[in-house]
Formats: C-alpha cells, structure tokens, sequence
C-alpha cells in the first residue's frame, strides 16, 4: 500500500464532506507515513480539511488503540503491513491483514489489536457520517 492508495481513499470520502465553516478552502498536501509513536495524527480536520481527519497507527504484537467509538463519524481502516482483529462490541472479532480495508459505521464501540507476530501498520480515515454526497465530474 503506497500514499498514492491512500490519498485515492482520502478522495473518496471527499465528496461526502460537509463544505468547511472557515472562507479558507483546504488545500490539496501530500503526508509522509512516519510515526515514531503508537498513533500519529496526519490530517486533523478543519481547517485543514472539509471536516475529514486521519491518522497513522503502528501497533506492537500484542498492542490495542484500546475501546473507543465512532460517534458520529464513520471510519476506515486501511491495512498498510501485518495482521490483526477489528473488534466491534457486541459481534465477532473481525481479522484484518495489509492490502485490506476495513469499515466501522457510526455509533460503533471498536477497538483494533495486532494479532500476528509482527508490526500492525495501518491508516484510519474518519469522516463526519450523514453528510450529503455529490458527484465529481
């Protein structure tokens, strides 16, 4: 998986975002995936984005994000390198490996676990849910 996948992601959920409160239009930017910590914010919503945030997250064998929720958002998970489980309370753990993608719907308590015997990497994409899409052309 290479930033130019990513970026491609990050554009589909574009046309879902609500237009920014701010005159300042976000501009288009390219992101290195470094991350010295656990999780590493890459995008953190406007002004810098219509309302879209992200971030890089590299787990240990072992190692969770811990439970947390969606809210009023939905999430993407892109899979970058190694194998682990997307948790959603209440439903069967689900496995996630690199060159996967992974779904979490509004209002969904989650957590992700790296589960192989190497470095979980992935890149999750948050967007506000209900925003009304529009087609590009």
């Amino acid at each position: 998986m290479n930033l130019l996948c990513l970026l491609s992601l990050i554009a589909l959920f574009a046309p879902a975002l609500s237009q920014s409160q701010s005159s300042a239009k976000p501009a288009p930017r390219t992101l290195p995936l470094e991350c010295p910590s656990t999780d590493c914010p890459l995008l953190t919503g406007a002004p810098e984005t219509a309302g879209l945030r992200s971030g890089y997250v590299r787990l240990k064998p072992g190692e969770s994000v811990g439970w947390h929720t969606t809210a009023h958002n939905e999430e993407t998970l892109v899979i970058l390198h190694g194998k682990g489980e997307l948790l959603i309370e209440g439903s069967s753990a689900l496995a996630i490996a690199e060159r996967m993608a992974a779904y979490v719907p509004p209002a969904t308590r989650h957590n992700v676990t790296a589960s192989g015997s190497e470095v979980l990497e992935y890149v999750y994409v948050v967007a506000p849910a209900g925003a009304q899409t529009t087609s590009a052309k």
